[in-house]
């Protein structure tokens, strides 16, 4: 079995930003799986034209991945899985649309209505982390995702954007998933 770990836009070398780093390791460390975590092309749009394809190509993402996206990495994540079956998708801090951001609107995610339908009928799983005290993604978005998807939510009110160098829960999840 394989992890994806695909960042939100904008978080330079990945290895040191945020979370991913120590999660690649960890996950890397668990018994049958491996972890891919690579800088992605076109970080700071993340423009869904060049994040699809490197996802399938490069990534190799496949029906043997759980992919984990992070902000813009969960919407790559969730248009992912309306194409093609995965093993499943861990999302964090997921949103539906680009919140006015003339940057988010570039990326191409929110230029046509969601196929939940496809992503439910190709993700095996949805885990989704969220926080209340986001500050840049509204709690409405993240329930918006959670009620169409009818996702295993993790609800908090204390990880904001989920911008920690650990992010122990996402492992736990990992862990379980990986021995089912």
């Amino acid at each position: 079995m394989k992890a994806a770990i695909i960042p939100g836009n904008g978080a330079g070398d990945v290895f040191h930003a945020n979370w991913y780093g120590w999660a690649y390791k960890q996950i890397n460390k668990l018994e049958n799986v491996t972890c891919n975590l690579q800088n992605m092309p076109d970080p700071i749009t993340a423009r869904e034209s060049i994040w699809i394809p490197f996802m399938h190509d490069k990534l190799e993402c496949n029906e043997d991945t759980i992919i984990i996206g992070h902000s813009s990495g969960a919407e790559a994540a969730m248009r992912f899985a309306e194409q093609y079956k995965v093993k499943g998708i861990i999302l964090v801090s997921a949103c539906v649309t680009d919140l006015g951001d003339d940057n988010e609107r570039a990326s191409g995610y929110y230029s046509r209505p969601w196929d939940w339908t496809k992503i439910k009928a190709n993700a095996g799983f949805v885990v989704q982390f969220g926080s209340t005290d986001d500050p840049f993604i509204p709690w409405e978005e993240q329930q918006t995702v959670a009620d169409q998807l009818n996702t295993d939510l993790r609800k908090y009110s204390d990880k904001g954007h989920f911008m920690n160098s650990t992010f122990p829960e996402l492992i736990n999840v990992v862990k379980e998933k990986v021995q089912q």
